[in-house]
């Protein structure tokens, strides 16, 4: 009976030669595509070659592959260091396209004023009212709703982050505090108007101060004006100021619609300011006057409303388009005017940017979550906006070349690679 060769395992073969000492690069032709082994030490693993009982090799018998089918063919072991180059010089080009592409429309407004933020501090849970700065560009006021204290805050559009906080002395502490905006004097009016009871309290107050000409935490002197309505108490969200005339409105908030109220030409801190009702209008959170006090703006909790302002009283209405926000509170002209910026309260509340139409020659547009009126944004040229289309386009643009550019490269190492010898 014929001895049964033993089988061989990995342990049991011939050690392989040194790197050193083996080949340069495998053979080309027929031979390698058969199988033959250029080390001397019999057939290939999976070629079909066996060696001999002693692992000394003996004779290869090799078994050609299937027609249909082409032999693998590597390149010598060590091969990968010499390859590894270009790979890794592609996968570092990949990661710069995915730094340089941005993963929204929003992050080319980094670092730039006036567009869309999110206010990061976290003592500003309730951000109930916004008004932007006058001294200082880019950044807007804004407060707390209330049980915060009297602090005034202002927030770096840039960042989000917070730049000052402004301590209001001789106030008292306030019960409600629902808006803000800036009058022609330089002056902060800070409106304690809200009363959620509808009528629990025959008074509400408005605070103010001078505009801080530095920035940084800081205790100002603030003047106190007690506010009564002529028809009664009642809530209210709303106030604004006339940047040309100074004189203060409020807008009351109820369901079933609300007033627009006018303070008397000038407040006076020794006695009661009557404010008299002059208009009605829509249920409503807040109001900004525009810059040149030519339009006024009040927003909702699902829109906006815009009224053209003469003599002291809304006239024709003019659409404005409003984002979808988690719980719409504030609303407040851009210092150019070219855009209102849209507020919402909560921990680390989105703040929206939306462009209006006017001596800009843009369209209304909403950014961001949506818009009431569905409207696109646009920059005032016809075009849509450089933050929010232009220039995200072009960024997206640039980076598909130079992904289509990684793509060629890659083919392109391939082929050579197999070409080579």
């Amino acid at each position: 009976m014929r001895p049964r060769r033993p089988q061989l395992t990995h342990r049991s073969r011939r050690p392989q030669p040194p790197l050193w000492t083996r080949p340069a690069q495998a053979p080309d032709g027929p031979a390698a595509c058969a199988g033959h082994r250029t080390d001397g030490t019999g057939g290939p693993r999976g070629t079909g070659g066996r060696e001999g009982p002693d692992g000394a090799g003996g004779t290869a018998t090799a078994v050609a592959p299937p027609a249909s089918r082409a032999p693998r063919v590597s390149g010598p072991r060590g091969s990968g260091a010499a390859r590894s180059g270009p790979l890794a010089a592609i996968l570092l080009l990949v990661a710069a396209v995915l730094v340089v592409l941005p993963s929204g429309g929003r992050a080319f407004a980094e670092g730039r004023p006036d567009q869309d933020f999110t206010i990061k501090d976290p003592r500003i849970t309730e951000s109930s009212g916004l008004a932007a700065s006058r001294l200082h560009p880019g950044v807007y006021w804004t407060h707390n709703d209330s049980g915060d204290g009297p602090y005034i805050y202002a927030v770096d559009s840039r960042t989000g982050e917070t730049v000052a906080r402004v301590t209001l002395r001789g106030v008292g502490s306030p019960r409600d505090v629902e808006a803000i905006s800036l009058g022609p004097d330089g002056d902060l009016y800070v409106g304690d108007i809200g009363d959620n009871l509808d009528g629990a309290w025959d008074h509400v107050w408005i605070y103010r101060f001078p505009e801080p000409k530095r920035l940084g935490d800081q205790s100002v002197d603030a003047t106190q004006f007690t506010v009564k309505y002529a028809d009664g108490p009642r809530n209210a969200e709303s106030l604004m100021v006339d940047p040309t005339t100074g004189r203060v409105y409020i807008a009351s908030k109820n369901e079933d619609g609300g007033g627009l109220y006018e303070g008397p030409a000038r407040l006076t801190a020794t006695g009661t300011n009557v404010f008299r009702r002059i208009a009605r209008v829509p249920w409503v959170t807040d109001g900004a006057f525009s810059p040149d006090g030519k339009r006024l703006v009040l927003r909702s909790y699902l829109g906006a409303y815009g009224y053209a302002w003469k003599d002291g009283r809304p006239g024709a209405t003019f659409p404005v388009s409003a984002p979808f926000q988690q719980q719409s509170e504030s609303v407040t002209f851009t210092r150019d005017g070219k855009a209102l910026m849209f507020g919402s309260e909560g921990r680390d509340s989105e703040v929206k940017r939306v462009d209006l139409k006017g001596e800009s020659g843009g369209s209304d547009s909403g950014r961001g979550a949506g818009s009431a009126s569905g409207a696109a944004r646009g920059d005032g040229s016809g075009r849509t906006s450089g933050t929010s289309s232009s220039g995200s386009g072009g960024h997206v643009t640039v980076g598909l070349v130079v992904v289509v550019a990684v793509l060629l490269l890659v083919f392109g190492v391939r082929k050579r690679s197999r070409k080579s010898p």
